[in-house]
């Protein structure tokens, strides 16, 4: 005899595969055939483990490629949150709060992820197998940069030196050239591009003009100014606000450049970041002063950007 529950579930699935314009015994018979699912199938576990390729023989490198995986896999997640956010047609101070939240958690899993760089791996052998690295960099994270065209308005990512000749009816390909890690890969004095934002900019520029433009009118800072004037005043969303631009933009960068410190300036190298950049500008928070949301925050608060929390 078919339970009460049972029929209850046969006239759901009925109704999910009309809406679909399916054949409900069909789906049902396609059941009969089908295998239970394991945790290394659903998981693609042998996938996964089988991505990890060195370049070396040496055994810390292996640390390295992992690593830097994990930290992928991660931005991935939290660009899964922040699409929640800004593709949201109705938001509530709650829903905001806790994707804040969500994302926040991850980096601070981020930073705390450091210590596996920074004292999880021989110097030595890293500065040997960096060199088989270059001109590969950190640098060129794709959805890193996602995550950023994704947190704020573009002017807030500008070359603090170009921002005044810069708004919102910029072209999107002049503000793309004017972004502040732009000068991560440019010779200063000369203006010329090296490698490694040639290469990064070949494979990517075409796919970040489209998330610039998607993403200009919908990033978290518009989802929030578009907000009630009430629900911005909310004092736990303006919480979570501020805690997300400090932990991305001085937290997780801080734990970023301490652990890149360590081995650039090992003595043992030549002090330059694998792509060749000028990692100390280009890192450290008080250089290009990098806010998400700097209208929510007090003048002294944006002058003594980077020293506190």
């Amino acid at each position: 005899m078919i339970s009460e529950t049972t029929n209850e579930l046969l006239n759901a699935l009925e109704e999910k595969f009309q809406g679909m314009n399916q054949n409900t015994d069909t789906h049902l018979e396609g059941l009969l055939w089908s295998k239970p699912i394991t945790y290394w199938d659903y998981i693609q576990t042998d996938a996964l483990l089988n991505l990890q390729i060195q370049r070396t023989l040496l055994p810390d490198e292996m640390v390295f490629i992992m690593y830097h995986q994990v930290n992928e896999l991660l931005f991935k997640m939290i660009l899964w949150e922040i699409n929640q956010v800004c593709h949201a047609t109705t938001l509530t101070t709650d829903f905001f709060t806790e994707k804040l939240r969500r994302i926040s958690r991850y980096f601070d899993m981020l930073t705390t992820s450091f210590d596996i760089m920074r004292d999880g791996m021989e110097v030595e052998q890293y500065m040997k197998f960096r060199n088989t690295l270059t001109p590969a960099s950190g640098f060129q994270s794709a959805q890193y940069r996602k995550i950023e065209f994704a947190s704020t308005d573009l002017i807030n990512l500008i070359d603090y030196r170009f921002r005044a000749t810069i708004d919102r009816n910029t072209p999107y390909r002049h503000a793309l050239e004017h972004l502040y890690w732009q000068a991560a890969g440019k010779d200063h004095k000369t203006g010329q591009k090296n490698y490694l934002i040639k290469a990064f900019e070949d494979k990517y520029d075409a796919e970040f003009l489209r998330f610039m433009e998607e993403y200009n009118t919908i990033n978290i800072w518009q989802k929030f100014k578009q907000l009630p004037a009430e629900d911005q005043a909310n004092p736990e969303l303006v919480a979570a606000m501020r805690h997300y631009d400090c932990t991305v933009n001085i937290t997780w960068v801080m734990g970023h450049y301490n652990a890149a410190k360590k081995y650039i300036e090992s003595g043992q190298g030549s002090g330059e970041a694998t792509g060749g950049s000028d990692w100390k500008k280009y890192m450290h928070p008080k250089y290009q002063r990098r806010i998400f949301f700097p209208e929510l925050w007090s003048e002294d608060e944006l002058k003594h950007w980077g020293e506190d929390c």
